[in-house]
């Protein structure tokens, strides 16, 4: 890929980049790339998602309908498109992407391999050997119950094969959660009803997420992957509710980690940021899952990182330079929503802001429900567990009302 020239939005010079997705994580990449003048479209399922809100333009559309899909990407013809989450019709960017018409970020392959949970584990696991907990994807409550009794055991963890933030996930602690387990799966999942993965449980001591960057070196020309440092995070349901940079870990542990991110993100091809998750014990590591996008975990690279995950992004994608380097421990806390509102009003944000090495990010989503991230709380110490209290306390300070 030669180096792009860089113009102006809203000019026949410019770089169009369109995001399927405009949620928090889009919000931040937008911001990114207008700082180096691209001119980005937004696209999302609901209208005033939170990048639609600075985005040069915005489209409303099912992102899983192939055709409205098309039309819009016809109608705009970006040069890059870069998907913000999974639930996009990605057979379309696979064939725009092989006719030469559009170029994806990192790969269409890439998003549609991580779409679906089979296609990313069968990969890591059968394809590239890869450390993986047991599994077993199933169709059906009986297949679900005969693959538990014949190898996965209790406990273990059951999720749709396609779903994010938690949905649809739980844990199986004896056969009497199989029917309830079974419900939520296939309530949970992303297109309805259907095919689960079933997971051996890991003793595992910890859970991280390895950024992974994929750029291109401005002096040689080559591909080069960078590292940023690894990312503890806490989740409930599936779903994280706080993160922490630098988790420390074992430099045996930490070589392992980063050759199985290497694996993957080399397999997956492209450009940009990708969030490798693993489970760590000791010095074993096992690859779980990963995102070829910004993740979540990740927000706490805005107070962390030289670079945050979203200018590294922006940065990879467009052919710049890139510094993961670490700047301070950091940590981030989420904020909910708590309530169902259709409008809210978020109070007492001087106060959460008054201790030093603090920051928020309000997402300015249009709606709220209870489990809905609204915004997230950022703090910067000497140590990640004073961060982390330092961001818990800023969180909970934060309150969040329906709007009169």
């Amino acid at each position: 890929m030669s180096a792009p020239l860089f113009g102006t939005p809203l000019s026949t010079a410019a770089i169009k980049v369109m995001l399927l997705g405009s949620g928090e994580l889009g919000k931040e990449v937008t911001i990114a790339l207008q700082r180096f003048g691209v001119e980005v479209i937004a696209v999302d399922r609901y209208a005033d998602a939170p990048a639609h809100q600075l985005a040069h333009r915005a489209h409303v559309v099912n992102m899983t309908d192939k055709a409205a899909l098309k039309e819009i990407i016809q109608a705009e013809k970006p040069d890059i498109i870069v998907p913000e989450i999974e639930a996009i019709a990605t057979d379309l960017l696979v064939e725009l992407e092989n006719a030469g018409q559009v170029r994806v970020i990192p790969t269409a392959r890439a998003a549609q391999l991580t779409m679906n949970r089979e296609g990313i584990r069968r990969l890591a696991a059968e394809t590239l050997g890869l450390p993986v907990s047991p599994y077993a994807f199933v169709d059906t409550r009986n297949e679900l119950e005969a693959a538990i009794n014949n190898g996965i055991g209790y406990p273990c963890v059951i999720k749709p094969v396609m779903s994010s933030s938690g949905k649809g996930q739980s844990v199986l602690k004896s056969a009497d959660d199989l029917d309830a387990a079974w419900a939520y799966a296939q309530e949970g999942g992303r297109t309805g009803k259907g095919r689960v993965i079933i997971e051996g449980f890991i003793n595992f001591d910890y859970e991280i997420t390895l950024l992974t960057v994929r750029y291109r070196d401005a002096h040689t020309g080559q591909v080069n992957t960078a590292f940023c440092e690894p990312i503890g995070h806490l989740q409930l349901d599936g779903d994280y509710i706080e993160s922490w940079q630098p988790h420390p870990m074992s430099p045996v542990a930490l070589k392992k980690a980063q050759e199985i991110a290497q694996a993957v993100t080399a397999n997956l091809g492209g450009m940009g940021v990708f969030g490798v998750e693993l489970f760590v014990a000791g010095e074993q590591v096992w690859f779980s899952e990963v995102s070829p996008r910004p993740h979540d975990t990740g927000m706490v690279t805005m107070t962390s990182q030289i670079q945050s995950e979203f200018e590294l992004h922006a940065r990879a994608l467009l052919g710049l330079p890139v510094n993961t380097q670490l700047q301070t421990p950091g940590a981030s806390s989420v904020i909910y929503g708590g309530i169902e509102a259709k409008a809210v009003q978020i109070a007492n944000v001087a106060q959460a802001l008054a201790e030093p090495g603090t920051d928020i990010r309000l997402f300015g989503k249009p709606e709220s429900y209870a489990r809905r991230r609204m915004g997230v709380a950022l703090a910067s110490a000497n140590t990640i567990e004073q961060a982390r209290e330092k961001a818990k306390r800023v969180s909970s300070a934060v309150i969040i009302s329906a709007a009169v």
